[in-house]
């Protein structure tokens, strides 16, 4: 047994011997244990995106706690099949990072997990991609990811780029301007056909999101209905509606088994529930996780649920 697992045991074992009131207690005096700067800096930062929860030390608002809490508590089975059917022990010690993190606010661990190799999304050691690849980048904000895709695979078939906000839409025109085979798709991408709205976010159009009301409407889509052709690959970073979208593809899932580049770290449970669904509809994949995001909070963790 390597360390990490006996490190990832022994925080399960203490959970499963706590009640849900301790483990809650425990992580409130945890956070509050720490510096003031770095709590302002977290609390600043939750503020500004509002995807986990409140959380305010100074007017006892611990809603982003609770979620925690809820997550080890109620899941604990979940995180020890997800720990059981990660591939490699980089994506062990990715778990055991933010569930270290979640629960004794350990800043450590979760530094140790940061992925330095590789763009985000295409680890070479996972991510093997041919000439006749169809990449679908949902999510596409400038065609960032895109480029690094041409940048570090060269060769395609065709790439397809969703996003909601129509002044990123001309950034991804501007950017992918010289190249060709590439379909550019203003819309979000959904469980079904719908038009939705969409609420800015005071940060960055990266941050953008989805609601039932609004002044700017984005029609709705499923990527089984919009993809005719066989998909290799599917990249995801919606804020938070990547289980519904990944609802929007089941066909081409069970069909095609593309490869799968998730963003996992909008919701609390979205790093459970995005690969149970996955597997759910295809057992022929094997998980890894990887790392991308800053030190005092775990964002930009990825899922790559790569064909076996």
């Amino acid at each position: 047994m390597k360390n990490i697992d006996i490190l990832f045991n022994n925080l399960i074992w203490e959970i499963n011997n706590k009640s849900k009131e301790e483990i809650f207690n425990h992580i409130k005096e945890n956070y509050k244990k720490l510096n003031s700067s770095t709590i302002a800096a977290i609390e600043i930062f939750l503020a500004q995106f509002g995807y986990w929860g409140k959380l305010n030390l100074v007017s006892d608002e611990f809603e982003e706690l609770e979620k925690r809490c809820d997550v080890l508590k109620n899941r604990v089975f979940d995180l020890m099949w997800l720990y059981d059917n990660l591939g490699d022990y980089r994506s062990k010690t990715v778990l055991f990072g933010i569930l270290n993190y979640w629960y004794n606010s350990s800043f450590d661990t979760l530094d140790a997990a940061f992925e330095k190799n590789y763009h985000q999304y295409f680890d070479l050691d996972l991510v093997k991609c041919e000439t006749e690849e169809v990449f679908v980048d949902i999510g596409a904000y400038t065609g960032d990811t895109i480029l690094d895709y041409i940048n570090t695979y060269r060769e395609y078939k065709s790439i397809y780029a969703y996003e909601i906000t129509p002044s990123s839409i001309d950034y991804i025109k501007q950017n992918l301007s010289n190249y060709s085979n590439i379909y550019i798709r203003n819309n979000a991408v959904l469980d079904k056909k719908e038009i939705l709205y969409i609420k800015n976010n005071s940060v960055s159009d990266s941050a953008n999101t989805l609601d039932n009301t609004g002044e700017i409407p984005v029609q709705g889509i499923t990527i089984d209905e919009d993809v005719l052709e066989k998909i290799t690959m599917i990249k995801m970073d919606i804020e938070g509606s990547e289980l519904k979208a990944l609802k929007g593809c089941v066909n081409h899932i069970k069909n095609d088994t593309p490869k799968l580049l998730i963003s996992v770290y909008h919701k609390h449970q979205d790093i459970i529930d995005i690969p149970k669904f996955i597997y759910n509809i295809n057992p022929n994949y094997k998980f890894y996780l990887r790392y991308f995001g800053n030190k005092y909070y775990p964002t930009e963790t990825v899922l790559l649920a790569i064909p076996k």
